[in-house]
């Protein structure tokens, strides 16, 4: 019997980031209380911002956590793979949501 749905454990495979690459945000994120400083639901990060990649983690021995440095906001916040496309290999979303030619 099943406890809900089952998650991929994504470090199985590689980190599909790696430390320098530019990234682009897919969603707007806001503080759930984990980031210091800040209020929770304060806009941490805007969808279509751009960043780079500086460290890459794990949280539960399951998922990759991308630190990304957001130039334009003075910040690093983690981030999901699902949360971020590149912008170093043309033509590869990470997001079903997300495309290169969608107007913002």
């Amino acid at each position: 019997m099943g406890l809900g749905r089952e998650q991929e454990v994504e470090i199985r495979k590689p980190p599909r980031f790696m430390p320098g690459e530019r990234v682009r945000a897919t969603r707007h994120i806001r503080n759930d209380g984990t980031y210091p400083g800040r209020e929770i639901g304060e806009n941490l990060v805007r969808k279509g911002d751009d960043g780079y990649v500086r460290d890459v983690g794990t949280f539960l021995q399951q998922f990759y956590i991308y630190a990304v440095e957001w130039i334009n906001r003075g910040t690093v916040v983690g981030m999901r793979a699902r949360e971020l496309m590149s912008l170093d290999k043309a033509g590869s979303p990470c997001s079903a949501e997300t495309s290169e030619g969608t107007a913002r």
